[in-house]
């Protein structure tokens, strides 16, 4: 696990107030984390344009476009927790969940990721989180 999601790339407050700037602060962890450059960011925003990555259950996935895969350096995601949902072009996001997915990566977290999503124990616990390892603990099966 600690290749795609690292502790330094899990916030549990996240600062953004709108879906924009929760797009910017999820990509710029994955840049911080050396999977992507700045570039990438930009194509995340692109793609949200074209199609919602909200998915229900309060998390959204924004990701890069189809072009932009080509930036990825490795498989990676990052997580925010919002205290106060972001507006998601009309649905309340809590989760955002950053993706980098080199090759085709990303089918097997968005896999991961869906399970977590629909199991009510594992939101509870991720909204009870307190640390970064809290919430690895949860997310412990999102791999590549």
């Amino acid at each position: 696990m600690s290749d795609v999601l690292s502790r330094e790339s899990i916030v549990l407050g996240g600062q953004a107030r709108d879906r924009d700037g929760a797009i910017t602060e999820a990509g710029n962890l994955l840049v911080a984390s050396g999977a992507v450059p700045e570039a990438y960011v930009e194509a995340m925003h692109e793609r949200e344009t074209s199609v919602s990555t909200f998915m229900g259950n309060g998390l959204a996935i924004p990701h890069g476009t189809n072009e932009a895969k080509s930036l990825i350096e490795h498989t990676a995601i990052s997580f925010v927790r919002y205290d106060e949902p972001v507006d998601w072009k009309g649905s309340p996001a809590k989760y955002v969940v950053g993706i980098a997915g080199a090759g085709d990566d990303h089918l097997v977290v968005l896999q991961a990721l869906a399970g977590a999503f629909t199991d009510d124990a594992k939101i509870a616990a991720l909204d009870a989180a307190q640390s970064p390892d809290d919430i690895l603990a949860v997310l412990g099966d999102v791999s590549a």
